[in-house]
């Protein structure tokens, strides 16, 4: 038998998970620094990071992994955040993420299968060589 969530958590979870999309990074980090964990994921399975990566928003996808976002841990898809952003084609996020140790071989597709199948050769050269 499965606990009813309580209301107060899903608003303050639906709140940020919204302040990733946008891209706030300074409340998002202050959430995560007050106990929210960083890999927080919604009910398909994506982590704050891989909506702040969607969404375009290198500065959070900084902040996210500074505190402890892991950079390759994919949603209930098989996604990971730099495949992601490889698809949206947001070039620094994709640099923030290689920053931060991202696989591109990870998931599924992969960020390498991504950039392959959107014809970005730079990126799949890069990604090749690492």
């Amino acid at each position: 038998m499965s606990e009813t969530p309580d209301p107060e958590v899903v608003e303050l979870a639906t709140k940020v998970f919204d302040m990733a999309r946008a891209g706030d990074t300074g409340a998002l980090a202050a959430y995560i620094d007050a106990g929210v964990p960083a890999n927080l994921t919604n009910d398909r399975g994506d982590t704050l990071l891989m909506l702040a990566a969607y969404h375009g928003h290198a500065e959070a996808v900084t902040a996210l992994v500074a505190r402890g976002a892991d950079p390759d841990r994919a949603n209930d898809r098989g996604q990971t955040p730099l495949a992601g952003a490889v698809f949206k084609g947001v070039d620094d996020v994709v640099e923030a993420l290689l920053t931060a140790g991202a696989d591109p071989a990870a998931g599924t597709p992969s960020a390498l299968d991504t950039a392959r199948m959107f014809g970005k050769t730079e990126l799949v050269e890069r990604f090749s060589a690492r």
